[in-house]
């Protein structure tokens, strides 16, 4: 059975994770405005998430304003999956060989 990954788990760190999922890679503005957080608190989790591995900064300029991206490492997709994984099958429940007997409703 998939564990659940702490960090990932939080709501917020959660929600990162499911976009980065999905973008290759995102402004650290966009992500903020998408999520609806403070910059202070993106911030904090990004730090969380970026020491466990799981994502990647990087700070640039762009026509002289500074711009920071982020995105999965392959570390943090995989801890993603086994993630989603683990949520997957408290949702379904367990599977035995005899799936059928174990759905059956007790009377």
């Amino acid at each position: 059975m998939a564990q659940l990954d702490s960090i990932i788990h939080q709501p917020v760190r959660l929600r990162i994770m499911s976009s980065l999922m999905v973008l290759e890679q995102v402004e650290f503005t966009y992500l903020r405005d998408l999520l609806k957080v403070t910059d202070g608190n993106l911030g904090a989790h990004l730090a969380k998430l970026e020491e466990a591995g799981y994502i990647r900064i990087d700070k640039t300029f762009v026509a002289r304003k500074p711009r920071t991206f982020v995105s999965a490492t392959g570390k943090g997709r995989d801890a993603f999956e086994v993630h989603i994984t683990a949520l997957k099958e408290i949702v379904e429940g367990p599977k035995t060989k005899n799936s059928s007997k174990s759905n059956e409703r007790v009377k």
